[in-house]
């Protein structure tokens, strides 16, 4: 069986055509709002992830200029997982300082309690 020289040639444009990646505007996006949302709740440059979620969202930017949507997309979703993590420690640290603040005030009450009898 014989393959007709045009046929090939189609399922190569075919093939090709499915190998190529769609810009990740909306992974853009995604990445840019988790960036504000990080530092929404307080999240700085002295945070490492935040540093690391710009950097890589930078770089993202950069790999759109030059059509390199692939690593564009990865880029972008290794920031907005970083900028997630980031988010999460300052939250974290926030609610220990609470929980502390909270258990400090319960100690005082307890204390006062004990001297009350």
């Amino acid at each position: 069986m014989r393959t007709h020289p045009l046929f090939a040639a189609l399922a190569l444009l075919a093939l090709a055509g499915c190998a190529n990646d769609p810009a990740p505007n909306e992974q853009l996006r995604l990445s840019e709002q988790a960036l504000e949302q990080a530092k929404a709740v307080g999240a700085t440059d002295e945070v490492a992830e935040l540093k690391q979620a710009e950097e890589k969202l930078a770089r993202a930017r950069v790999n759109m200029t030059s059509e390199s949507y692939r690593d564009a997309r990865m880029r972008a979703e290794q920031a907005e997982l970083d900028a997630r993590l980031a988010e999460a420690r300052v939250l974290t640290v926030k609610s220990k300082e609470q929980l502390d603040l909270l258990q400090s005030r319960v100690n005082r009450l307890r204390k006062q309690l004990g001297e009350q009898r």
